[in-house]
């Protein structure tokens, strides 16, 4: 990055105001005070309140009011769906001033935030449609009845999405609950507060009724320990980090409460010798250092066939050294700053870790230097060598542009490496040979399987994990249903008297 400090056509006064949303109303939050940092210079975007336990408390109390509203309750399917084509509109009518203020809260380029917003957009869109189509079932008959099965509404829902990917997340949990019928309730994480707040704004104007949406942003221990525990909810969907997501499995487990996790990852992205390799470059770079690897499914395992290892590894470190790191709102950026001093602090301790287990820093393992640098939560994007599958960096999430680098010389010996992992989320596959890819994909536990491409994703499509990486699957048709019970009806047919008491039809 040189030159001037590149701008935006929006102001800080395009932010949301740190208001929060309690069914259908701005008000200010009730709970202690956080603060939204830009994460490219440390400038500070707003001071804010986060929820608090009244907060939560009017929140659960108007959803669980909305969803008994007969209003809601006995819209049709196309009537529901209204709503929802509403706030796709008005999300893709606003992906400019969303995508700048999600850069502003996450340091994310904006080139990723729009893409971010786009991708909102289009969760409501597909959602709508899916539940104008959806079709319950007239099952078999098995005696003088006509059976069916149908999906019903839950009741009030608790979302809770993490600081990486923000309005994605929220469209990823909120289309699907509302169109099932249910009111959510949101709590975005606290160091990325802002941008759920311009999702309320959005949805409140397209006149979603009062109560169906609250957006509470807020800490683990006030806003969410307190929905996952509160009997009113029925349902819990959480993306975020794996200790976490372990607690609120336990909470649920004791109330029987259905629940989604989409936790942590440690993903293998597999080279193999016949691969074309500038496909399985370009490939591997983006899957790992986009979002400045920021991301639950980042390819942070990467296993190269002996026989190409040290050729491949010396161009994708040379392609390395020359991505962009660069502030959010310059068009060349590639790899932007990370969320928080924090995070980076931990970034560098999982660096510093891999070097004392004897690993070899190739390229990055510090903070670019440069005044242009100085302010912000930078960390160049590095790749490691030199240890064994079983070394911490390879073990542990580092949730950071931070790549690990290790050989491998048959199938076998790469689906063993790649299973031995804690985590299940997602594996990449590169080579011409699909039969073999599949094959591999078959082997591996994990929730998705790219082959030869990485990191993309279509809302019909479902998404999970396997392993310490979660449990239950978002997206497409299930992940629709997953905001539903299923209910059986048995209707007689024939005015059958059951003979069981001795009584005879008059």
């Amino acid at each position: 990055m040189t030159g001037s400090v590149p701008v935006s056509d929006f102001t800080l006064d395009d932010l949301p105001d740190g208001r929060i949303f309690v069914a259908g109303t701005f008000r200010q939050g009730q709970g202690a005070e956080i603060e939204s940092r830009f994460p490219a210079d440390g400038s500070l975007n707003r001071v804010m309140r986060e929820a608090g336990e009244q907060d939560v408390d009017d929140a659960i109390a108007a959803a669980r009011l909305a969803v008994e509203d007969a209003h809601w309750r006995d819209l049709l399917p196309h009537q529901r769906a209204d709503y929802l084509y509403r706030i796709a509109r008005g999300l893709a009518d606003n992906v400019e001033r969303i995508a700048f203020i999600q850069s502003r809260d996450t340091g994310k380029t904006l080139k990723e935030t729009r893409a971010l917003a786009m991708s909102a957009a289009s969760t409501f869109r597909y959602f709508a449609a899916a539940l104008e189509t959806m079709e319950e079932a007239i099952t078999p008959a098995r005696g003088p009845w006509m059976t069916l099965s149908r999906f019903e509404p839950i009741g009030v829902v608790a979302a809770i999405t993490p600081w990486n990917s923000p309005i994605a997340s929220d469209a990823q949990k909120v289309a699907p609950a509302l169109a099932a019928g249910n009111a959510v309730i949101l709590k975005p994480a606290t160091w990325s507060p802002l941008v759920g707040l311009e999702f309320a704004r959005i949805v409140a104007e397209a006149g979603l009724p009062p109560g169906l949406l609250s957006v509470l942003p807020g800490g683990g221990h006030t806003v969410g320990d307190r929905l996952v525990s509160d009997p009113a909810i029925g349902r819990i969907s959480f993306t975020g980090g794996t200790k976490v997501g372990h607690a609120i499995a336990e909470k649920a487990a004791r109330r029987l409460v259905p629940v989604s996790l989409e936790l942590g990852g440690k993903s293998p992205t597999i080279v193999l010798p016949d691969a074309d390799l500038d496909q399985a470059l370009a490939g591997i770079l983006y899957g790992m250092f986009s979002s400045s690897g920021q991301s639950c499914i980042a390819g942070s395992r990467l296993f190269i066939h002996s026989s190409i290892y040290d050729s491949f590894l010396e161009r994708l470190v040379a392609a390395t050294r020359a991505l962009k790191v660069g502030h959010p709102f310059d068009p060349a950026t590639q790899v932007a700053p990370l969320i928080h001093p924090t995070h980076v602090a931990n970034v560098a301790r999982w660096v510093d870790i891999a070097r004392a287990e004897g690993g070899r820093v190739l390229v990055g393992g510090a903070a670019p230097d440069g005044a242009e640098y100085a302010q912000g939560n930078y960390y160049l994007p590095t790749i490691i060598d030199g240890v064994g599958n079983s070394a911490t960096i390879c073990r542990e999430e580092v949730f950071g542009p931070v790549l690990v680098a290790l050989p491998f010389e048959t199938d076998a010996d790469v689906i063993a490496m790649a299973n031995d992992n804690q985590y299940g989320l997602a594996c990449g596959v590169w080579t011409r040979d699909i039969v073999r890819a599949l094959a591999i994909g078959r082997a591996v536990t994990t929730g998705t399987v790219w082959i030869n491409t990485y990191k993309q994703f279509s809302i019909s499509t479902p998404f999970g994990a396997d392993k310490e990486s979660g449990m239950g699957r978002e997206k497409g048709l299930e992940g629709l249903r997953a905001y539903m019970r299923q209910k059986s009806y048995y209707i007689d047919t024939v005015h059958q008297v059951i003979p069981w008491a001795g009584i005879t039809a008059g």
